[in-house]
């Protein structure tokens, strides 16, 4: 999973969200790591749609988009209807996220 020099997802090169994914990829889990090896893959261009919102990518997405599906995920983990599973998922996925985004420093 190369990634050209320079290029960046969200506010991290692409490079360290590449070995991000691969160290995730790497890890057991189940539907949180799910979630967040389709956030990065999304993030990294590499989906043709948002993880969680379905917003359709050709190409890595913009940091607004990304942030406008860091937003879709916190509206999905307030709704208290959502089973334990699908809660996971939206869990990883918001946290990969948010780490591309720069919104914090720690690594799902």
């Amino acid at each position: 999973m190369a990634r050209a020099e320079g290029v960046r997802s969200g506010v991290r090169p692409a490079a360290e969200v590449a070995r991000e994914y691969e160290r995730v990829r790497a890890a057991d889990g189940g539907a949180r790591r799910r979630g967040a090896l389709a956030a990065y893959r999304w993030a990294l261009g590499l989906a043709r749609s948002g993880p969680l919102t379905g917003t359709p990518a050709r190409e890595v997405p913009t940091l607004e988009v990304l942030t406008a599906e860091v937003d879709a995920s916190l509206v999905q983990l307030e709704a208290s209807t959502r089973p334990s599973v699908g809660r996971e998922y939206i869990e990883g996925a918001h946290d990969a996220l948010a780490w591309v985004c720069g919104h914090t420093d720690t690594r799902p």
